[in-house]
């Protein structure tokens, strides 16, 4: 679980509360009309824009990116890769089978190794694999990215039908007030809609897709080296140039203490 993004959606939905609250009754912030024009419409454009299936596609990966992700850093996946291939040095391929892989797609790469698929056939299935995925996360970040451009424009919107009936019924007092908080509820609703939810979503699949473009491409290299046989120190090495380089001199040093 994502703990940064339950924190800040709930910090920040907590500070408007709080600051409605002591400035007055919090019904005076619900507007059903508002609603429905921010949020009606906001997706409206977004499936105009997109088709349904990407739209219902993009928001179950961006909820299961913003709220379940678990980093998994490229050290522990080139550690982990250095432990398959002293396993198929020492047992043979088909001793993978008995290691437990957490990250799925390096999983998967064992399972071929152990399977005894060919290595062109590994590369072309894991790159399908990782292209797939990526693009999953690009479109879910356009998704959100869209919502979050939608919801102020019709907020604004709002605001201008708002208007609109309120100069309309000048003479009649009764009319003003609600059709003001359409006016200003509705530019409300989609600034926090776009600000609190739809936009840092788009922003955390953004640097989603950066880390796992790098991790994925680094797993399928590691899968390819345990499969052409290579030591556990050439595979550490082969992959060290996925870290950053502080991180590179640190794995260093602790290979040659572990040497010593």
């Amino acid at each position: 679980m994502d703990l940064a993004t339950i924190v800040g959606m709930l910090a920040g939905a907590g500070v408007i509360v709080m600051a409605i609250f002591l400035g007055g009754s919090f019904m005076q912030f619900v507007d059903v009309p508002s609603v429905l024009i921010v949020i009606g419409g906001g997706m409206a454009a977004t499936l105009i824009r997109f088709p349904l299936a990407g739209v219902m596609g993009a928001f179950a990966t961006g909820g299961k990116v913003a709220f379940t992700h678990k980093k998994v850093e490229p050290r522990e996946i080139i550690e982990k890769v250095a432990e398959m291939g002293d396993v198929v040095r020492k047992s043979g391929p088909l001793g993978l089978e008995n290691l437990e892989i957490d990250e799925p797609n390096l999983k998967k790469g064992a399972q071929f190794i152990a399977d005894g698929y060919d290595a062109a056939f590994i590369r072309e299935s894991m790159e399908r694999a990782r292209d797939q995925y990526l693009t999953r996360l690009s479109e879910g970040q356009r998704v959100f990215k869209s919502l979050g451009d939608a919801a102020p424009a019709f907020g604004m919107i709002g605001t201008l039908v708002g208007l609109v009936q309120m100069l309309a019924n000048m003479e009649d007092p009764s009319a003003i007030g609600p059709a003001m908080a359409v006016a200003l509820l509705t530019t409300l609703y989609g600034a926090v809609l776009a600000n609190l939810v739809c936009l840092p979503v788009a922003d955390k699949l953004t640097a989603k897709f950066g880390f796992e473009e790098i991790n994925q491409t680094l797993i399928i290299d590691g899968v390819m080296a345990v499969r052409e046989g290579k030591s556990p120190a050439i595979i550490r090495e082969m992959l060290m140039v996925y870290l950053p380089e502080a991180q590179q001199q640190a794995s260093m040093e602790e290979a040659e203490a572990k040497a010593a």
